[in-house]
């Protein structure tokens, strides 16, 4: 989970580059992350937002594989509604 984690937030600068000629994300099915799955990640099209809750809340990252193909990848995340007080 560490590894995907580092691997997203690395990737959030490429996010900000996304062809705007992505189709959308609701027309390519939606896959849903495990922890013994190989990512075959190339470039990162886009990411949802994480909530402002403090809960574990569902995301999703549009991406092309290394054979240009792409992917919806939905994962499980910590929200950012938690506080140390």
């Amino acid at each position: 989970m560490k590894a995907l984690l580092v691997l997203l937030l690395g990737s959030v600068c490429s996010a900000a580059m996304a062809d705007d000629l992505t189709p959308p994300a609701e027309q390519i099915p939606v896959e849903h992350y495990n922890y013994s799955q190989h990512l075959d990640i190339a470039k990162v099209l886009s990411m949802s937002p994480v909530a402002d809750v403090c809960a574990v809340v569902p995301a999703r990252m549009t991406y092309e594989d290394s054979q240009g193909h792409r992917h919806v990848l939905e994962y499980r995340v910590m929200g950012n509604g938690c506080s140390n007080g």
